[in-house]
């Protein structure tokens, strides 16, 4: 019996069906068991034979095929798969499967499958702005399926714009973190989890403000993680280039001011509060209603103290859990022991800043997690979504 875990890959009638060959190939040599299906139209572009090649199992294109073994073919592929890759996903396999047509081999086998469904969408520009493709995906998304946003560039037929397949490591690594997070236990069903991400903007003038490093990364993840756990997940977000997680509310905020009026909003019917973000701790004094001018002289702005939404928190804090980070450079451990009692916080997450390889803009991160009991949990290097996951087993194990 087969134990590998399967990714099914559905490879449809794209010019950068080609690209799924490394797909294929790099799932393959990760010990995964590969299952190509192919639509016909995906044929005129790759021949089967180089998926079959790398998956070291056939290929499957025609849905009243003789089948090798006695069994029904999109229902056994169906059954097998631990994630479905769409990779490329034109607008036709996307409007298929949202409007429940199944009519092929591919979207046969989609309809039948309980897996995750990833799509990774490439086609023309126009195409893929056009407003019945993005109801389609809206759609998908709505019923759980999840989408690896496509990249700007030149395209096939010459025009530029947004439809280029994904960069190949990125859906790959969305595939690995689908398998790794498909027996997750679902220990937060019925919670409602409150986070904060990403950096925030102190307005100088109207053309100019000031910020830090944050990335958002680190709460995209733990928000990612509480949904996945089974968590109603609201995440407040600070400008980004992160894509919106699916399945999870995301309200966007710029300043300080307007994260601080999101959480309050949220923060009552929340069960557990994740802080994560990166929010500036001082503002301009004097806004500039216009743009600041150039002068002879040199520029002295004066900052004052702007909220300090964690302590809000902990002193409004009732029956919810309140996790805060502490982004240190020195006197880690020192410093967030004064912060957990300062805030009246359960937990705090402490990272150094001070590392090349972890933290802003990383993918990887290494934190210590300390309770307000005193326990301190020293984690290693590893990803920010494992780090995540981390966050949670510590909050929940005492529950």
């Amino acid at each position: 019996m087969n134990n590998k875990r399967c990714v099914c890959v559905g490879v449809s009638g794209g010019i950068a069906a080609y690209k799924a060959l490394d797909i294929v190939s790099a799932l393959s040599k990760k010990d995964i068991d590969v299952r190509v299906i192919m639509t016909e139209s995906a044929t005129k572009f790759v021949t089967p034979l180089p998926f079959q090649s790398l998956s070291k199992n056939m290929v499957v294109t025609d849905m009243f095929a003789e089948p090798k073994a006695f069994e029904i073919q999109h229902i056994s592929l169906a059954k097998r798969a631990d994630v479905f890759l769409v990779a490329p996903a034109t607008a036709n396999i996307i409007g298929k499967v949202a409007n429940g047509i199944a009519d092929d081999m591919l979207s046969t086998t989609i309809m039948a499958t309980r897996a995750k469904i990833i799509f990774a969408p490439a086609m023309n520009t126009n195409m893929y702005e056009n407003p019945i493709v993005q109801e389609n995906i809206e759609k998908l998304k709505k019923l759980g399926c999840e989408f690896i946003e496509p990249a700007s560039g030149v395209l096939a037929c010459g025009d530029e714009g947004k439809g280029k397949l994904a960069d190949v490591n990125t859906i790959i690594e969305k595939v690995l973190n689908a398998l790794d997070n498909k027996d997750l236990p679902k220990d937060l069903l019925g919670k409602n989890v409150l986070i904060s991400a990403g950096p925030t903007h102190s307005n100088i003038d109207p053309v100019r403000f000031i910020t830090n490093k944050s990335t958002g990364k680190m709460g995209y993840e733990i928000a990612e993680e509480a949904r996945d756990r089974g968590a109603n997940v609201t995440l407040v977000s600070g400008p980004t280039k992160l894509n919106p997680p699916n399945g999870v509310k995301v309200i966007r905020v710029t300043t300080n001011e307007e994260m601080k009026n999101a959480i309050l909003e949220n923060y009552d019917n929340s069960d557990i509060v994740i802080k994560s973000a990166a929010v500036a701790d001082y503002k301009i004094k004097n806004y500039s209603n216009e743009k600041i001018k150039k002068g002879d002289g040199d520029l002295v702005l004066t900052f004052v103290r702007d909220n300090d939404i964690l302590q809000i928190l902990g002193e409004n804090k009732k029956h919810q859990i309140l996790v805060g980070f502490a982004a240190e450079s020195s006197n880690f451990i020192e410093n967030a022991k004064k912060k957990i009692k300062n805030k009246n916080l359960d937990y705090i997450v402490v990272n150094d800043i001070t590392s090349n390889d972890t933290g802003f803009a990383s993918d990887d991160n290494k934190v210590t997690i300390l309770s307000k009991d005193g326990e301190e949990f020293d984690l290693e290097k590893m990803s920010k979504r494992k780090v995540a996951s981390k966050i949670f087993e510590t909050i929940l194990r005492k529950r």
